[in-house]
């Protein structure tokens, strides 16, 4: 079954970036044929959709809290799934994840799906 892995976060100052990472936590798995979104979680609050990725032209969606100073991208030669932070900001601090779902359309991405595979999270603060 396929389980994924989040790395890149950590302490960052307002204004700063960070890049996170997601890919298969084994081998033998491919992201190629799934969408792959990130999520994140607040402490006290709920789950907040990021952004997503479609597996094929690269379609992206963004949560209307980080549009304009996040970024989505895939690498599928390498299986991974990045997410550039930019203009960081202290409500960003949260738990992220990472999680795949199998497309119901292959050239898009909907936070709604039924993402069956996830990341164990990565903590990001954004603290000065």
């Amino acid at each position: 079954q396929l389980q994924l892995v989040e790395s890149g976060g950590g302490l960052v100052q307002p204004g700063g970036s960070l890049r996170l990472s997601c890919a298969p936590a084994g081998p033998g798995f491919t992201l190629g044929h799934l969408a792959v979104a990130w999520f994140r979680q607040a402490p006290g609050k709920g789950r907040e959709p990021v952004s997503c990725i479609s597996n094929i032209n690269n379609y992206r969606r963004y949560g209307e809290s980080v549009k304009g100073r996040f970024a989505i991208s895939r690498v599928h030669a390498n299986e991974t799934v990045y997410l550039q932070m930019n203009s960081l900001k202290p409500e960003d601090t949260a738990t992220y994840y990472c999680a795949a779902a199998v497309p119901s359309v292959p050239t898009m991405c909907l936070f709604t799906w039924d993402f069956h595979a996830w990341g164990q999270g990565i903590q990001v603060t954004v603290s000065s």
